[in-house]
Formats: structure tokens, sequence, C-alpha cells
């Protein structure tokens, strides 16, 4: 029998071991939801935010209930765009990392 991993337990020793992997999340979870997506790129924002911050102090710094926070990234969450782009602004700006729109 095979052995097998956790997803996300994959992804958090990634994200901790491998800051271009850690960059890259946050950049695609953007771009799916820019490109529309917006069920994806919720999903790579949750899975981004439990692997680096947590919601418990992303909540803290952003002034937002932890709860209200994973709703928001949840399959059914529909965040508000002031609030989406509030937690984008504080993640990259803890990422060190600037986002741009490209043709």
């Amino acid at each position: 029998m095979a052995l097998t991993r956790d997803f996300k337990e994959t992804i958090l020793e990634r994200v901790n071991t491998d800051p271009d992997f850690r960059r890259a999340l946050l950049r695609e979870s953007v771009q799916c939801m820019l490109d529309g997506d917006m069920d994806t790129g919720k999903a790579i924002m949750r899975d981004y935010i439990n692997a680096t911050i947590g919601f418990k102090k992303l909540g803290e710094k952003t002034h937002k209930q932890p709860k209200s926070l994973m709703r928001m990234f949840s399959p059914k969450g529909n965040p508000q765009a002031r609030n989406l782009f509030e937690i984008i602004a504080y993640l990259k700006k803890q990422e060190g990392i600037g986002l741009k729109i490209c043709k």
C-alpha cells in the first residue's frame, strides 16, 4: 500500500520552506479571481491564509472577525470588493510583493 500525505500538510510544508511557492499561491489566487474564477481563487486564498498567517491573526490585523473571514473564503462565500481588496493589500504587503494587471 502506498503511503499518502494529507494535501494541506504538503502545502503547509512547501509554503514554510519555499518563499517563491508561497508568493505564487497568493498571485494565483488573485489572478483566478480577476479572471472570474472566484471559487478557485477563494479556495487557493483559503489555503494560503491557513498555511501562512491564519484567520485569527489576519482578523486582528484587518479588524475583521476570523469567522467572517472564513465565511468570505468558503465555497459559498461572497466577499464584498472592499473587504477582499483590503485583505489582498495586507497580504501582499506582508509578502513584500506587488501585483499588477497585464494584458
